[in-house]
């Protein structure tokens, strides 16, 4: 969490529980498993650059392969830098107000966040059942693997937003899965 300490405010400390046992293995492996998508992703982009220009031999599922490791890279990248509140936040502006505001301010960012988390987890989840019948081309998977990744991310988003809002109201800190 970015808490902003007031000179004369004592410094928070960490978060602890149950949410927090469960949260903190789930973010450090899910940027291991986005880690890995992003080093296998290069490793296919590379391999269909050397089929099309030193083979002459394109291999045809690259492309969706590339397509579905870059949704799970950035969805469930972007779910653990809200745990570790590496997402964008308006402190250029909460970091002038009174540290009872900042606190307040960083409720309502949360909130709002965990809102945004359930609207992708279950349209992530209408949207994969939908289009569950139909194979991707080339990769003969059901199409909802495109979708996985977005419900996924939301429930985690969910579930890292209510450590962090849970963390505002006992007075502690988030600790980052990478500290």
């Amino acid at each position: 969490m970015n808490a902003h300490i007031e000179p004369g405010a004592a410094h928070l400390p960490p978060m602890t529980g149950w949410l927090t046992r469960v949260n903190a293995p789930l973010a450090k492996a899910g940027m291991i498993l986005a880690i890995s998508g992003l080093l296998a992703l290069v490793a296919i982009v590379f391999y269909q650059v050397f089929g099309r220009y030193v083979l002459n031999d394109s291999p045809s599922w690259t492309e969706n392969m590339a397509i579905v490791l870059i949704l799970y890279v950035t969805m469930i990248g972007a779910a653990v830098g809200v745990r570790d509140a590496g997402h964008i936040a308006l402190d250029s502006l909460t970091v002038l107000l009174p540290y009872r505001w900042q606190r307040f301010m960083e409720l309502i960012i949360y909130c709002t966040i965990c809102v945004f988390g359930a609207a992708m987890a279950y349209n992530g989840w209408r949207l994969g059942w939908s289009v569950a019948p139909y194979l991707m081309p080339n990769l003969h998977v059901t199409e909802a693997v495109r979708y996985i990744p977005l419900s996924a991310a939301g429930v985690l988003i969910v579930m890292f937003s209510i450590e962090h809002i849970l963390a505002i109201f006992r007075g502690a800190e988030v600790v980052p899965s990478w500290h």
